[in-house]
């Protein structure tokens, strides 16, 4: 190896700060040296800071470029006990409350006035670094507890982006992040979505077969899915050791595994039975659960349905819908692929999916790696009325999102060519407190 493991961790030590919480330091993180020689150098270089170019300015928030319109987004770190399966919790570090933080959407060209607030309770300074920007890593930097800080970029390039607890002068980002402070940002193409252009196939009246291609409005169905994993010690705490061996506790979609799978009210619609399972794996079941009950995500069959992913973690996302073809893949403003399979998203990395769910079933979206879907990775798509509802409820619902609503976390605000949903119901790895905020918004 060309470093040893101690002299790694001095080089990060030195490089990010020394900000570990205690939780890192106990038992799973790498453990720093005195190698003074190699610490000494990196100092004389002048770490991270001095490193790293200034290729980009911030705007300045007090002096904003005349007709840009202005996006305030306020955020506040909060560390909490959270669950995951098995009636455990996990040491989690949220932004606002929930996990992943709250996702802001803007429009190509709007400024975003960032605030991180630190409030004076919490453990351990945190940082903000918005994938979206193009600016110089400075304002990125820790904010301590009891203080905050503001600032101002130019959303500039349109797609999907991550942010996530910043690595300037936080040596413990990957704690942060991997604990659940990551989120993501939506930048709408100033000119809205293109049209979805579908090409099917059809027997015309000579009897050939030909290209029947159909064509789709810009307006769409939207849906939100952020891919991490957690790695885990027996006590909830991170572990550090395990990420380096990439030894996955679970896979999580929006904060949690198999959050948007089948529970005991679909299993009583459907089977009659609220304790037979539709599902091989219905981990949150009981209403008892409150915001942590798993939900469905429903569509109406031949809809146009816009998926943003984004991957917030280390392992590759091999997105793939179980029974369907992804219609589009779009990254920044530019169509990457058209009917595939599948499509691979790296590590902080993002993409949007068009999708048409032809004919009225139940279809899983999954990362197409098994160790993956075994630990969390699928979510449930059920589109139109495949069970016959309608007729057992003497309703004539388009989607059961009519009768049901779809999960608040997996639902993105509103942007340009958005369709709203019918209905939501409030779902996610939220605290209790963050909870009531929702409900309260969105007047549940």
């Amino acid at each position: 190896m060309l470093f040893s493991v101690t002299a790694v961790a001095v080089l990060a030590a030195t490089l990010f700060g020394s900000t570990y919480t205690n939780s890192q330091v106990v038992g799973t993180t790498l453990a720093a040296s005195s190698n003074d020689s190699m610490s000494q150098k990196i100092h004389d270089m002048g770490g991270l800071k001095l490193v790293m170019p200034q290729a980009f300015a911030a705007v300045d928030c007090d002096n904003i470029e005349e007709g840009r319109n202005v996006v305030s987004f306020d955020l506040y770190a909060r560390s909490a006990d959270l669950p995951i399966l098995g009636g455990k919790t996990y040491q989690a570090m949220t932004f606002s409350g929930q996990v992943p933080g709250p996702t802001l959407r803007v429009t190509q060209g709007d400024v975003v006035m960032m605030t991180l607030t630190i409030p004076e309770d919490e453990p351990t300074p945190h940082g903000n670094d918005m994938h979206a920007s193009q600016m110089h890593s400075g304002p990125f930097g820790k904010v301590m507890p009891g203080e905050s800080r503001t600032y101002c970029y130019v959303a500039e390039v349109p797609g999907t982006f991550k942010y996530h607890c910043s690595g300037v002068d936080i040596a413990a980002m990957d704690q942060h992040v991997l604990s659940g402070m990551y989120g993501m940002t939506i930048v709408d193409p100033i000119k809205g979505y293109k049209p979805l252009v579908v090409d099917k196939t059809a027997v015309n009246e000579d009897g050939n077969i030909v290209i029947d291609r159909q064509r789709h409005s810009a307006d769409a169905l939207e849906f939100q899915l952020q891919y991490a994993q957690l790695y885990l010690n027996d006590e909830g705490g991170y572990d550090q050791g395990k990420m380096f061996r990439h030894e996955t506790t679970y896979t999580v979609v929006n904060g949690m595994s198999f959050g948007y799978v089948p529970n005991a009210a679909h299993n009583e619609l459907i089977l009659g039975d609220a304790k037979k399972n539709i599902f091989v794996v219905q981990p949150w079941n009981s209403p008892d659960l409150a915001q942590y009950q798993s939900q469905l995500l429903f569509v109406e069959a031949g809809q146009h349905v816009r998926i943003f992913i984004e991957n917030q973690a280390n392992e590759p996302v091999f997105w793939h819908i179980v029974g369907e073809i992804i219609d589009r893949v779009t990254q920044g403003n530019v169509v990457q692929a058209k009917g595939t399979e599948t499509y691979e998203i790296g590590g902080s990395q993002g993409a949007i999916m068009d999708v048409v769910f032809d004919e009225p079933g139940v279809y899983a979206a999954v990362n197409h790696d098994y160790a993956a879907i075994f630990t969390g990775a699928a979510s449930i798509f059920v589109a139109g009325d495949p069970f016959g509802l309608n007729e057992q409820l003497g309703t004539n619902a388009q989607s059961y999102a009519e009768l049901l609503g779809n999960p608040s976390d997996a639902i993105p605000p509103s942007g340009k060519n958005t369709i709203e949903h019918p209905k939501v119901n409030l779902h996610g790895l939220y605290t209790d407190e963050r909870a009531d905020e929702l409900k309260s918004e969105l007047g549940l």
